[in-house]
């Protein structure tokens, strides 16, 4: 995209180009954004994080409610920023909202994540894992916060000159696929923990519990295909066509995250966890199992 058009300044703080002055195919994405799709898309995270405000608070999970909301209130206030594009597709402000913003959400909801599957091991027996529950505190969270600054700073850089700043491309680019890297070593440490409880548990897994792992799975390969989506379309930078196709940006960026935030809405940890203690949560597991073992030597 160029930087004018006749007398008029087509992207940064200056950029001065109106509907009735510039044609849509000036601005950075080429497309005037949905006014519908970004309504639909505040919408549904708004409900989203009113529910998680309500199951925080519900199940005493503040950690897991807080990640949540943070990661919701980016996506509403990215979603606003598009749909302050529609009205003013040459407003700098607007596109600089939604370009960190959208970008950086999903991080929040990784952390969320990485938190309740250390709970879980805690909870329901730390011996079925190859690594202790505080790794994923100590080693996946500071990774996340690793992503996020990388793809915040990147985002802003690029957008001060409509991604021919490579420095910035390049971060933002890194923040991505650093956190593609993370979430499939964790999707390893995951699935090898889930097989190993399995395999151990004699009970096998209650409804809640497929529930629980299911649907947390489900929306780390959302979150994963999302983030992969994110990658190949900064990569060709703010010129490339990816950019500018407003359908797979509404198909692999807003309903793949709107799914996966509805997924940990659903496989909410208060479905297992509830109020009680975690010990009292493991104790019980343990009880049962031994139960299971019992019935199965007799």
């Amino acid at each position: 995209m160029s930087g004018s058009y006749g007398d008029f300044v087509l992207f940064g703080p200056d950029a001065n180009c109106t509907l009735e002055l510039c044609p849509i195919s000036t601005t950075v994405y080429e497309y005037r954004p949905s006014l519908a799709a970004n309504i639909t898309f505040i919408a549904l995270f708004s409900i989203a994080m009113l529910l998680h405000i309500f199951l925080g608070f519900r199940w005493k999970q503040w950690w897991y409610m807080s990640c949540m909301v943070m990661g919701c209130l980016d996506e509403i206030l990215g979603y606003a920023g598009r749909v302050w594009m529609y009205y003013s597709p040459w407003k700098f402000e607007a596109f600089m909202i939604q370009i960190v913003t959208i970008t950086t959400g999903p991080v929040f909801y990784c952390a969320a994540i990485y938190v309740v599957l250390a709970k879980t091991i805690t909870a329901f027996g730390p011996e079925h894992s190859r690594f202790p529950p505080q790794l994923f505190y100590w080693v996946f969270i500071p990774c996340d916060l690793v992503s996020l600054a990388l793809q915040g700073a990147g985002g802003g850089m690029s957008t001060t000159s409509s991604g021919t700043n490579q420095t910035g491309v390049n971060l933002a680019l890194a923040g991505l696929g650093f956190q593609v890297f993370t979430l499939v070593i964790f999707s390893g440490l995951y699935i090898d923990y889930v097989v190993r409880y399995y395999r151990r548990t004699a009970t096998g897994f209650s409804m809640r519990l497929k529930l629980f792992f299911g649907f947390i799975g489900l929306a780390i390969v959302l979150t994963l295909a999302r983030c992969a989506y994110r990658v190949d379309e900064l990569s060709e930078g703010y010129d490339g066509p990816l950019i500018s196709d407003e359908g797979l940006f509404i198909g692999l960026e807003g309903v793949l995250i709107v799914l996966s935030v509805y997924c940990l809405t659903i496989g909410h940890p208060g479905l297992v966890f509830g109020k009680t203690n975690e010990k009292m949560v493991y104790e019980a597991d343990l009880s049962a199992a031994e139960s299971g073992m019992d019935r199965r030597e007799k």
